[in-house]
């Protein structure tokens, strides 16, 4: 091999490790598992600092708010599994009791899902379903 050849040879790989390694660092920070309460719960100990987002919906009666704060504590349930949450933050209006919710989060050392900052998504099915009212032509 001539010198221009190893030079653009040499060129190719810096690039190609460079890319690479950028890649790597840029999907490890931001790779997330989507869950259900029910897959984690059963063997809990294998999500510890993993970051997960997680489906269940809020458990009747479970949201507990300190008073004159954003801290909250609630849990969410999937087929008979429960995991306890902790956030602090403004929640969305749709977040009440058996509402359908995602939480963005790891695990505490005590068992705990700990909500990051603007972790908590929750839909009110009410609002999604078609309406069964007929419409009317107005005259």
């Amino acid at each position: 091999m001539n010198a221009k050849t190893l030079k653009i040879l040499a060129t190719a790989v810096v690039l190609v490790g460079a890319l690479g390694g950028i890649m790597y660092t840029s999907l490890a920070e931001g790779t997330e598992y989507y869950k259900h309460v029910d897959e984690v719960m059963v063997d809990q100990a294998a999500w510890q600092d993993k970051k997960l987002q997680l489906h269940g919906y809020v458990v009747d009666k479970s949201i507990k708010r300190r008073p004159d704060t954003l801290d909250y504590i609630f849990q969410l349930e999937k087929n008979g599994h429960v995991v306890n949450a902790r956030y602090t933050g403004l929640v969305p209006d749709t977040f009440k009791d058996n509402a359908e919710t995602v939480i963005k989060g790891r695990f505490a050392k005590d068992g705990t899902f700990m909500v990051e900052p603007g972790g908590v998504m929750a839909k009110c099915p009410s609002r999604y379903e078609s309406s069964a009212v007929p419409r009317t032509s107005g005259k």
